[in-house]
């Protein structure tokens, strides 16, 4: 968890209202058992997994974000209380609503929703709940502001902080910004988490659909001691033959 200067971000949220009862009682009706044991195995809820101990009640993602529509005008606290959820259908939806009501806010509640975000990091522990919401919120709020929190959270030793520190790169990449993305990159380079590769691997490739030249001045620089798996999603989309080329080392 990431400590904002809104230290007791928490602590007005912790009632639940009508509300949380009807989104849950909607969630429950929605449940689905076969789904929710094919889950627990994707998302790696087994002992020793990075889901371990997560429970599904097998929800699909898009009666969730039906769900987020009807209830983007419940009020921020209510969203939060939902996001420190033991369901992860519950928490996922709880993003999603903050995402929604985070487009739209005025920056006091974009303030609010940000500090809400980073103080909750241990709710938000899986890939999908962070690559749902960490380019919208975090990406967006930083995106004129001073970026140190995302290289904190690189630091961290949680998997899930480290993973959103990258991927709330993508937002400044779609404005033509990548120096956050190339220096996050390094930071994560010899990552022992499979996950982080994929992650940083995946902005890089996004960063070459805009400037190839960019991707490939990093990818030369340190692409010979970059994990397998990193190497591999950044240069997806490149020709056959350069794919080959980097692969053997030969660049």
């Amino acid at each position: 968890m990431v400590v904002t200067e809104v230290g007791s971000a928490n602590a007005k949220y912790g009632t639940m209202s009508d509300s949380i009862s009807k989104i849950r009682a909607e969630i429950n009706q929605l449940r689905d058992a076969k789904r929710a044991e094919q889950c627990h195995r994707y998302f790696k809820t087994h002992k020793g997994g990075y889901g371990e101990g997560d429970k599904f009640l097998g929800v699909p993602v898009h009666e969730l974000r039906k769900l987020s529509k009807k209830y983007r005008n419940i009020p921020v606290s209510e969203a939060a209380h939902l996001l420190r959820s033991d369901i992860h259908e519950e928490r996922l939806l709880a993003l999603f609503i903050l995402v929604l009501i985070y487009k739209k806010a005025d920056p006091v509640s974009k303030k609010e929703i940000y500090d809400i975000y980073l103080s909750n990091t241990e709710y938000i522990n899986n890939w999908d709940l962070v690559d749902s919401s960490a380019i919208q919120i975090v990406g967006g709020y930083l995106l004129e502001r001073d970026k140190q929190p995302i290289y904190k959270l690189a630091s961290s030793a949680d998997l899930w902080e480290r993973r959103i520190s990258v991927i709330t790169t993508f937002h400044f990449i779609r404005h033509d910004e990548f120096e956050d993305t190339l220096r996050i990159s390094e930071v994560l380079l010899h990552d022992e988490a499979d996950l982080i590769h994929k992650a940083v691997g995946w902005m890089l490739r996004e960063i070459g659909k805009r400037d190839i030249k960019v991707e490939e001045e990093f990818l030369k620089k340190n692409y010979k001691e970059m994990p397998r798996t990193m190497l591999r999603y950044a240069i997806e989309k490149f020709p056959q033959e350069k794919r080959k080329l980097y692969l053997e080392g030969k660049i």
